[in-house]
């Protein structure tokens, strides 16, 4: 593995989530090789299968011990689910946010450039963690988030969210078309996209996230603005690794839960 990466998984905090077990976890501590290197925790990748159980085993322990990690299969949905028990890893959900105000459990959001945000309402005893990839950010997943919380007993003006490494608008080229389908949703989100080359625009996806939170009711926000793609000693990158030609990527993981 590479000699730069830390021997142990360094949980990245964010202020609003301060009291409450969390993290964002890149490639460092993880025991994993290859175009894997690092804390590769994403079951739907080609990675030895050991390996991933280790560091899943490890991210947990950087964060929560001994508590039950929850992840879902996620597949760029709105869907959000509520959760008093973990899954096999074989019947985990098809959703992309999950929530809890069960102690003991630590929910896991896998990405690889896509938006991790954590929430939590202090008060009520509620957190939940989504995965915004631009299909589920527009579709509204974080919406979903929200609502589902709510359910539990959260309320809206008490829930705070910090949003994780992701893509940033540097390095995020994207076509006419797919800028027009954000135009479509609502004219104001042409702020969200800089000019690029002929043709393309920069998106800036994490901006996009947080005026969504906002917009619902989010009144603290911590955006982290980390970029996954501009820093492969810290983080994996789909879009990189595409760039790059390499045959797989690894996941990182964000965790959230109550002690």
């Amino acid at each position: 593995m590479n000699a730069a990466f830390p021997i142990i998984p360094i949980p990245i905090p964010a202020p609003s989530l301060a009291g409450l077990p969390h993290g964002f976890l890149g490639r460092g501590g993880g025991v994993s090789t290859g175009i894997h290197a690092g804390l590769n925790v994403g079951l739907g990748s080609d990675d030895d299968r050991d390996a991933i159980r280790e560091n899943r085993r490890r991210a947990v322990d950087a964060v929560l011990p001994g508590a039950a990690l929850v992840t879902l299969h996620q597949v760029h949905s709105a869907e959000a689910v509520a959760v008093t028990a973990p899954f096999a890893d074989d019947a985990r959900p098809h959703a992309d946010a999950l929530v809890t105000d069960r102690p003991g459990l630590l929910l896991g959001i896998l990405t690889a450039d896509c938006v991790p945000v954590l929430l939590a309402d202090h008060a009520a005893g509620v957190v939940g963690a989504a995965h915004a990839g631009w299909k589920g950010a527009i579709g509204g997943v974080t919406d979903a988030t929200l609502a589902a919380m709510e359910r539990l007993g959260a309320s809206r003006d008490g829930i705070v969210a910090a949003i994780g490494p992701c893509i940033a608008r540097a390095s995020y080229e994207v076509d006419d078309a797919f800028r027009a389908r954000f135009e479509a949703d609502d004219p104001a989100n042409e702020r969200f996209f800089a000019e690029g080359r002929a043709g393309r625009h920069q998106f800036d996806i994490e901006a996009y996230v947080t005026a969504r939170l906002a917009a619902a009711g989010v009144r603290r926000i911590a955006a982290l603005g980390l970029d996954t793609y501009a820093d492969p000693a810290r983080f994996f990158s789909y879009r990189r690794a595409t760039h790059r030609g390499e045959s797989g990527y690894g996941r990182q993981i964000s965790l959230i839960g109550l002690a």
